[in-house]
């Protein structure tokens, strides 16, 4: 529930009309959280490969139109997906592993646009901060001492809850994405 919250507040701040996408894990959790958002009155639809062709065709059409700003996916939408002016992208779930998030987070920010790409990070995903960390010093992003803790520690430690927000716009260097990426930590008080 508190991710979903966060995801509520996030879309207050940033829709202007713009593209959003957000990625989940399952189909399920992709129908369950685009449902919520139709009934709270988010112009929200969402894509995975439970969808027939035809539907999976027309939910992007609606999308890359902007008839529906909000666009909800499961990895099929991580790659090959060319969708201009996506303005964010949101890892709802953060992704099994760690070439799934720099495809995800590559779907911002295309063309040498301005793009930012926002992760909610949970204690089960502990076990990706190191690399995460990696990827981000890579890409020239700021670490945060709490990731960087979070990494040194594999954990949220100590019950602290972490909080950080690596903000940043920027190349990903070899990777040849051109997006930023925060990190969002659940179960911890909202930094911002």
């Amino acid at each position: 529930m508190e991710k979903y919250k966060r995801l509520i507040k996030l879309l207050t701040e940033m829709m202007d009309g713009s593209r959003i996408l957000i990625f989940m894990e399952t189909k399920k959790g992709c129908d369950h959280v685009t449902r919520q958002l139709r009934m709270d009155g988010w112009p929200a639809l969402s894509i995975h490969g439970d969808k027939n062709q035809s539907e999976r065709d027309w939910v992007l059409a609606e999308f890359k139109s902007g008839r529906s700003s909000i666009m909800t996916a499961t990895d099929v939408a991580a790659r090959g997906l060319d969708v201009k002016d996506i303005k964010c992208v949101i890892n709802y779930d953060f992704p099994s592993s760690l070439e799934d998030y720099v495809h995800r987070i590559g779907r911002t920010g295309r063309a040498g646009a301005k793009g930012i790409a926002l992760t909610f990070f949970t204690q089960s995903n502990a076990k990706f901060a190191r690399d995460l960390i990696k990827i981000l010093q890579e890409a020239g992003q700021v670490v945060t001492p709490a990731l960087l803790a979070l990494g040194r520690s594999g954990g949220f430690g100590g019950g602290s809850g972490g909080n950080f927000r690596n903000r940043g716009r920027g190349g990903f260097g070899n990777r040849g994405l051109s997006s930023g990426s925060n990190i969002i930590p659940v179960g911890a008080k909202r930094p911002w």
